[in-house]
């Protein structure tokens, strides 16, 4: 049974976690449970080249969020104008590039911080990068722990 199970896991590659990781960061709060197949696929892949696979992926799926932001900015501007002063002083006082690597990093919301960059037309290659990093530091924990986790649970259990 665990041999099916490699064969069937590492037939999707790093192709496949790209993939993955795209639509999965590509859906705006519906999130798609892209970390349980880079987890999945963390006992027969590279780790490394995993998470990095996977993060860009997921880097390049969230600027849907960003664009969304972008995009809709002058129709928001009008309704919540309040709230973007707020927004844009918390960016500045707390440093808008940690607190998207936070988020990316972080089962936290991303989706709302990728929407409020685009908002407040946060520099995108700042944007790329933020979340470029925090993307690929998730997903290298998650690339690692499926490595360890699963041998160990393994050996545990059977």
């Amino acid at each position: 049974m665990a041999q099916e199970i490699f064969t069937f896991l590492s037939s999707f590659g790093y192709l496949g976690a790209f993939l993955i990781s795209l639509i999965g960061s590509s859906t705006i709060i519906l999130p798609l449970p892209a970390g349980t197949f880079i987890f999945s696929l963390g006992p027969f892949l590279n780790p490394i080249i995993l998470g990095i696979t996977a993060g860009l992926g997921a880097t390049l799926g969230e600027f849907s969020g960003y664009a969304l932001g972008y995009g809709g900015g002058k129709i928001a501007q009008n309704y919540i104008k309040n709230q973007m002063v707020k927004a844009k002083e918390m960016f500045k006082k707390y440093g808008g590039f940690f607190v998207i690597i936070l988020f990316a990093a972080t089962p936290l919301p991303d989706d709302i911080v990728g929407i409020l960059a685009g908002l407040l037309k946060y520099e995108v290659k700042k944007f790329f990068l933020a979340v470029f990093i925090g993307k690929t530091i998730f997903y290298l924990i998650l690339a690692f722990a499926g490595r360890y986790g699963i041998n160990w649970f393994l050996n545990y259990f059977f």
